[in-house]
């Protein structure tokens, strides 16, 4: 059952969803869009389309309706057109999705460690709910700088003046960060680790705010990143992640660079350069 906060961030979340959704995405027509004073849909439009009175979904917003059932949420979700993580993230809000995840532990599964400390030429690191490095490789040390302003992604992201450099598409990374961890907060609003990270974030961070305040939420897929490290330049990696089973709530971020290119040369260069000091 969602508790009063919930049912702000429920409302919070509706609004913000609704506000990405134009008329031409539903096929209002052309009658929609005049006169319009939102960006998006009208309340009354997203109650139509979900089937529900405007006057209840109105409540949904404003945090006076605690209990959507599930057939609601899921007409919500198509209204609003979201689907995948955004889809999982209302009906979490909402109270009527069930999660495994445990609440953020600095404890990592060693033989995990081990393997990781086995790959000499894949960045590879494990992090929690809230975003905090828990073990990483030396590949992985090496890459991100011996993580010498934070082992916090987050706020390395938004708090390393570096960060804009070393990431080479950081608006991206910044966008991708924070609805990832939009995505963890909703599995454990009340984390306390969780709430901390936020709560500092946005006391620190007026970017962090304006993405956190656009409610996108999505867990991390496969993908590129590109970074600019300031001993062996450009480096093109590949990013997968792997939800740790044996501690759930972390996550196994592995890197590679394609084989023969020259991103896989720097980072060989990177691990030459690493094992020589540490020699």
């Amino acid at each position: 059952m969602p508790d009063s906060h919930q049912n702000a961030d429920l409302g919070a979340f509706l609004r913000a969803r609704r506000a990405k959704v134009t008329p031409d995405d539903v096929n209002l027509g052309a009658h929609a869009r005049r006169r319009r004073r939102v960006p998006g849909l009208r309340r009354e439009e997203v109650a139509a389309l979900a089937g529900v009175s405007p006057d209840y979904y109105t409540r949904l917003e404003q945090g006076r309706e605690r209990h959507p059932s599930a057939e609601v949420l899921a007409s919500l979700a198509e209204a609003l057109r979201l689907t995948g993580d955004a889809r999982d993230h209302l009906f979490r809000l909402a109270g009527a999705a069930v999660t495994t995840a445990a609440g953020s532990s600095s404890e990592v599964d060693s033989a995990l460690v081990a393997l990781m400390d086995a790959w000499p030429h894949n960045p590879a690191l494990i992090y929690d709910l809230a975003y905090d490095v828990v073990a990483s490789n030396a590949m992985a040390d090496a890459l991100f700088h011996g993580w010498a302003h934070s082992r916090n992604l987050l706020e390395v992201v938004f708090g390393d003046p570096a960060a804009r450099t070393f990431y080479v598409d950081w608006a991206e990374v910044a966008a991708d960060a924070v609805a990832g961890f939009r995505f963890n907060h909703g599995r454990r609003p009340a984390d306390r680790r969780v709430r901390a990270v936020l709560a500092r974030m946005l006391a620190e961070s007026a970017e962090f705010t304006e993405l956190w305040n656009g409610h996108d939420v999505r867990g991390k897929t496969l993908s590129q990143k590109r970074f600019q490290h300031p001993d062996v330049g450009r480096i093109t990696l590949t990013m997968q992640a792997f939800d740790v089973r044996s501690r759930p709530g972390q996550e196994l971020v592995v890197y590679h660079a394609e084989s023969g290119s020259p991103s896989a040369d720097a980072l060989s260069l990177l691990g030459s350069l690493t094992a020589s000091v540490g020699d």
